[in-house]
């Protein structure tokens, strides 16, 4: 099923809706999203996604350690090193969606309509 079309069934009562509120409290920092956009296509080292944020290794390994927790990223052992990628395409999609509403809040005519015709536009 295309995921454009998938609705959400959930009622404001579910039992998902405090677990999603962390979810969001869990992307709701700027390095956690790089690190998101930057697993979105492929696995990647601790040394290579901390080059890619700009930011320490050891910074990023407690990021990463967060979004572990959060089920967002898993890691795969190789030798010495540990590579992390997405769980599944959730994350990827809500940071997604969080940063074309970002697109929003800044241009008048943001970037991601030109790229994706029928995306938030009347046919």
């Amino acid at each position: 099923m295309n995921e454009d079309v998938k609705m959400c069934t959930f009622g404001v009562a579910s039992q998902y809706v405090d677990l999603a509120a962390e979810v969001f409290t869990l992307l709701a920092d700027a390095t956690r999203i790089r690190i998101v956009l930057a697993l979105r296509g492929e696995e990647l080292s601790v040394n290579h996604l901390a080059d890619v944020v700009a930011m320490s290794p050891t910074a990023v390994s407690q990021h990463l350690a967060k979004l572990r927790w959060g089920r967002i990223v898993r890691a795969r052992q190789q030798g010495n090193r540990v590579f992390y990628s997405l769980v599944d395409e959730h994350a990827r999609t809500l940071v997604t969606q969080a940063v074309f509403q970002a697109q929003h809040t800044v241009d008048a005519e943001p970037a991601h309509h030109d790229a994706h015709p029928d995306h938030g536009r009347p046919s």
